[in-house]
């Protein structure tokens, strides 16, 4: 880590990303709190530099709770925080493990999202050595199930009923798999 893409800069968590973490989930509070159950309110700057501190201290720790093993993303040439991605519940026994995300409503649609998981699964296969990533998101969520097609992870399953969406319906979570880096689109990428 850093892990770096033409136009990304992705590394783990620091003590003083909390305004830049703070500032993008407000900004993009309204979509978040549709999908994401940890956007359950706005978050004062307090809050966010507790999960910013939370979330670096689990890179050395290697903690395998929230907010497990998050990576903020940042634009390249002008260092904006554009939202986080990360590792989630992996097991280092297996070794598999989950990728989750998130973007500012400013930064969504011009495929920034899409090239940090695919930067992201090519260090989990390379560095890290697993065997399985997994993404999962909620049935109706349609810009998050576009990220795991675009790169040709596997539909695996559909879980019914296991679920409950921001508004406390019980919904299906969509279950993408990849188990290697075959038909993963290119992608210069360096860490």
């Amino acid at each position: 880590m850093p892990i770096k893409t033409s136009r990304l800069v992705l590394r783990p968590p620091q003590i003083g990303d909390e305004n830049a973490l703070n500032e993008a989930i407000l900004e993009s509070y309204e979509v978040l709190n549709k999908s994401m159950l940890w956007a359950d309110h706005k978050p004062t700057a307090e809050e966010s530099e507790m999960q910013a501190r939370l979330a670096a201290a689990n890179w050395i720790l290697k903690k395998n709770d929230e907010p497990y093993l998050p990576v903020f993303m940042f634009d390249k040439l002008t260092d904006q925080f554009i939202g986080a991605t990360g590792y989630h519940h992996y097991n280092w026994e297996v070794p598999c493990l989950e990728i989750g995300y998130w973007i500012r409503i400013s930064c969504a649609g011009q495929g920034f999202m899409t090239e940090a998981v695919n930067a992201l699964t090519q260090y989990a296969f390379k560095q890290l050595g697993v065997k399985r990533i997994a993404i999962t998101c909620d049935v109706d969520n349609i810009p998050s199930k576009r990220i795991p097609e675009k790169l040709h992870y596997c539909l695996e399953s559909i879980v019914k009923s296991n679920r409950l969406n921001s508004k406390g319906d019980i919904t299906d979570t969509l279950v993408y798999a990849k188990y290697d880096l075959l038909n993963l689109p290119n992608l210069d990428v360096n860490w």
